[in-house]
């Protein structure tokens, strides 16, 4: 997942350079979205232990 958001910023970075404003938004827009998931998941995870107990 943290790779997808780090992909998403690279494409935001490039179109926004380049002058996609609208690419560049939205790209911007999807990194942002899978960054909070990622961060959700992990604090979940964290207090989950991470591993299955058995």
């Amino acid at each position: 997942m943290l790779s997808w958001s780090l992909s998403f910023l690279i494409i935001a970075i490039v179109a926004g350079v380049l002058g996609f404003g609208g690419l560049a938004g939205t790209a911007a827009m999807i990194a942002k979205v899978c960054f909070l998931l990622f961060l959700i998941m992990f604090v979940l995870s964290m207090f989950r232990g991470g591993s299955i107990r058995r």
